[in-house]
């Protein structure tokens, strides 16, 4: 049961996310057809439900509000009440956390249970049914950041487009079996950054190391099954957290100190990005962010039938970069790998269908 707190005040629609200003943290959500949104605080290991809070602002289709004395560390997801009616295209299902789609960090990891998903398995009427387990025990939740760090010396190469000469590299393969760097290291975004690996790099002669995706993803269900993982990482659940897996330190600061070692040591740092689709699946994935934020506004769906996704990219579901948030939504995500992480540029998944 959601509360109200004399410490919550209106707050601001912008900037989208959990942003802490010094004070407290503004919470801004995005969502032109939910009926309410409920802020969910946990302790630091993201098991306790601590607190549930209504957001108490509406404005311009983002609900919002200002939570005071709240530091970054804090964990916290939300839920998001509104019509279940997928054959109107609304899975709203409060029972489900959902993960912020501008979650800075993210901690934990996704288990597949009959509970992440907005529908009752094996039910007649498939995910026309709507279940009403909790899904926070099987969820990962967000993290509150601290943005602050001194970028010494740092110096973006700037290196011309002719001159380029281009690496591509996976976190974690790159050093996972690497005998110079510390085992504690291996397969980080600290261990890239180790003076062996950039020598190594450098030596090459080439001018830029672009990373195989490093946004927080999940590992589909079938792949674990049968003992697999989404290795690549072509499976994104967030376009602003890292994958918590390549941190040896947990510090959101890592990746930063790791594009600043890049930097002076004159190689430029390019994301491949996925922005054409989310690890939600179809109509038969599991709720664990914008399918239960807004379906209809974050996903192409099919006209006559918008129960169904339509599915170009062949993994279940398609971003919908016709509507101005989510074109918001990757734009702001540029920009803060850009100006806030450091990156230098990009390569785009599917672009054709962006």
């Amino acid at each position: 049961m959601a509360t109200s707190s004399p410490r919550f005040t209106e707050g601001l629609p912008n900037p989208l996310g959990a942003t802490w200003d010094g004070l407290g943290v503004n919470f801004a959500l995005f969502s032109a057809n939910a009926a309410k949104v409920e802020l969910c605080l946990f302790d630091d290991t993201g098991t306790r439900e601590l607190e549930r809070i209504e957001l108490p602002e509406y404005t311009d289709e983002v609900w919002h509000g200002y939570l005071r004395d709240v530091r970054p560390g804090t964990v916290y997801a939300y839920r998001v009440h509104g019509p279940y009616e997928p054959d109107a295209g609304h899975r709203f299902n409060p029972h489900k956390l959902l993960l912020d789609p501008y979650a800075k960090a993210l901690v934990g990891r996704l288990a597949w249970r009959p509970e992440i998903f907005g529908y009752t398995i094996g039910a007649p009427d498939e995910d026309r049914s709507f279940d009403e387990r909790d899904s926070a025990p099987y969820m990962p939740k967000c993290q509150v950041v601290d943005p602050a760090f001194t970028w010494t010396r740092d110096r973006r190469p700037g290196t011309p487009w002719e001159r380029t000469v281009i690496y591509e590299a996976h976190v974690k393969g790159l050093t996972r079996l690497h005998p110079l760097v510390p085992e504690a290291l291996r397969g980080t975004f600290a261990g890239l950054a180790r003076r062996e690996v950039l020598d190594h790099l450098t030596g090459l002669g080439i001018t830029a190391v672009e990373l195989l995706p490093i946004h927080a993803f999940v590992d589909d269900g079938y792949l674990l099954e049968k003992r697999l993982t989404n290795y690549w990482g072509y499976n994104s659940i967030g376009f602003f957290a890292p994958e918590p897996r390549y941190f040896a330190t947990g510090d959101a600061a890592e990746f930063k100190q790791m594009v600043a070692h890049l930097h002076d040591a004159g190689l430029e740092v390019i994301l491949d990005v996925v922005y054409n689709h989310t690890a939600e699946g179809n109509e038969k994935g599991p709720t664990l962010s914008f399918k239960g934020i807004d379906n209809a506004s974050y996903y192409r769906l099919m006209p006559d039938q918008p129960r169904y996704y339509i599915n170009d990219t062949g993994t279940g579901n398609t971003l919908n970069l016709s509507h101005p948030r989510v074109i918001q939504m990757v734009a702001d995500s540029l920009r803060y790998w850009v100006l806030e992480m450091g990156v230098d540029g990009f390569r785009f998944d599917l672009g054709t269908i962006l």
